[in-house]
């Protein structure tokens, strides 16, 4: 990094960088009008760029106001920068930089609780928007309903104050009820995470949290989320890896001053949302936002094809000893893994989506790109909440239909290598999983690769997997050579 000092990027900055290169709108005329959870590096490349092109193109005030659940030191430095960062496009021979103006404000969930309970009441906030990731949903693995034996979720639960509670899910229920008894305006719950029917697994957990709460009026909170609270499902595509140093000093070189919330990103971007929206929204549309009547078609050939290919490269690669997803494109079967993928789900997509075979053309060029740098270990992490949801529905409907899975068969095999334990005790290939130690013992009760993969289904709740023999075994076969480091044809 530079030893140099330079100014920070912020409001009194502005004119220092390159008029190409500013915000695409002046921050100080926009207004809290969308509050987002979840102040991570993919909100700020992909939801904040389109609001924030959507805001200069229909000269609407649109201004986000985002939440970081946990972490502090991200609100702390967004906050430094007046709320200004820069996203830098890796394009595969060039990169190109721009800073970004559209979020106006960063908030800690407890720190700001009084805020954040502000602006959950208030009519102009009409739109929240969600990346908590799988894990911040606590649903049960089994039922999807809400995990109210999570201990996080029974804290929130017996909270006497919305400053005393920890998860996106119970703030967001707890924020919701308050705005009906205050003034009962709609709003729309836009998640932004990778699930399958996103907006209901989200609704259902809001819901359920409701339902277990001890507010008197529960039964009316209820009732008014049924008929003015929306939870459109939606599909968000962006790579987006971690920043790094050498990132930063990118950004510095492109912009003429520091900023140290930076985030990269690949060109490629997309957002197709259900039209299904309580009250005004962002018109996302004019950066190229698709909207529809049904996301199902799209999401599943986003969750099966990009994210379920995302995951077989992360564990085939860390097998192989790759480090990132270009390098495992460079090698002789990167890029036979992804087509052979994609034949085998095509046939588990339903019409109305993007074309099969088309789109595993673009994911190709789109994994190649040499100036990502998307780390295998942050791909392959949360596995167990990952890969139900990106492997298993396709099985069942391959396994149903009497078709082959061999490619999910070494997909799944190599997902098993990695829950392996390491000598230190972690996950093998230096991933973390919220099920890493149940997922560690079924190798250590076990000498029988077969029990192992039953038993590793089992903790993900997919008994029926774990009872299909054929299935079973065509997994196990695939482990001696993954161990030894090699990468079987399919």
């Amino acid at each position: 990094m530079k030893t140099l000092t330079a100014p920070s990027l912020s409001r009194a900055t502005l004119d220092r960088i390159p008029p190409e290169l500013r915000p695409a709108v002046d921050p100080r005329r926009l207004r809290p009008r969308v509050v987002h959870f979840g102040l991570g590096a993919f909100h700020r490349a992909h939801q904040a760029v389109y609001t924030e092109n959507a805001a200069a193109r229909s000269d609407e005030p649109w201004g986000i106001v985002a939440v970081a659940p946990n972490s502090t030191r991200v609100v702390e430095a967004m906050r430094a920068q007046d709320c200004l960062y820069s996203v830098t496009e890796r394009h595969p021979a060039a990169t190109a930089t721009r800073a970004v103006g559209s979020i106006i404000d960063a908030l800690g969930l407890r720190p700001d609780a009084e805020r954040v309970d502000d602006l959950l009441i208030d009519p102009d906030v009409t739109v929240l928007t969600l990346t908590i990731t799988e894990n911040g949903h606590y649903r049960h693995p089994g039922t999807g309903e809400l995990d109210t034996g999570a201990p996080e979720i029974a804290a929130d639960l017996a909270a006497k104050r919305t400053a005393d509670m920890t998860t996106v899910v119970g703030r967001l229920a707890a924020g919701l009820a308050a705005r009906m008894r205050v003034n009962g305006a709609p709003i729309s719950v836009v998640s932004c995470d990778n699930m399958a029917a996103n907006g209901a697994a989200l609704g259902t957990v809001v819901r359920g949290f409701v339902e277990a709460s001890s507010w008197p009026d529960r039964e009316a909170v209820l009732d008014w989320l049924a008929t003015s609270v929306a939870f459109p499902a939606t599909i968000v595509d962006r790579i987006v890896p971690a920043t790094t140093d050498a990132d930063l000093e990118a950004a510095w070189t492109a912009l003429g001053v520091r900023d140290e919330v930076a985030v990269v990103g690949e060109p490629y971007r997309q957002w197709v949302l259900e039209d299904s929206f309580a009250g005004p929204r962002p018109p996302w549309e004019f950066d190229g936002a698709l909207f529809v009547p049904d996301v199902v078609p799209y999401q599943l050939t986003k969750l099966r094809l990009l994210n379920g290919s995302h995951s077989a490269l992360a564990y085939l690669g860390a097998a192989a000893g790759c480090a990132t997803i270009a390098d495992v494109m460079a090698t002789g079967w990167g890029e036979r893994l992804v087509r052979a993928l994609g034949a085998e789900l095509a046939p588990t997509l339903p019409a109305g989506g993007p074309d099969p075979a088309a789109y595993t053309d673009d994911l190709v060029e789109r994994f190649r790109n040499p100036g990502m740098r998307h780390l295998l270990r942050q791909i392959g992490s949360d596995g167990s909440r990952k890969i139900p949801e990106r492997w298993f529905g396709a099985l069942r409907s391959l396994r149903a239909a009497s078709a082959g899975t061999s490619t999910l068969e070494l997909a799944l095999a190599a997902w098993a290598n990695a829950t392996r334990p390491a000598a230190d005790g972690e996950q093998l290939f230096g991933t973390t999983d919220p099920a890493a130690a149940e997922l560690a013992a079924c190798w250590h009760e076990t000498s029988d690769h077969e029990d192992t993969i039953r038993r590793l289904l089992s903790v993900l709740g997919a008994a029926d997997l774990a009872g299909d023999g054929a299935l079973v075994s065509g997994t196990a076969a695939r482990l001696p050579a993954l161990r030894a480091g090699e990468i079987t044809e399919f």
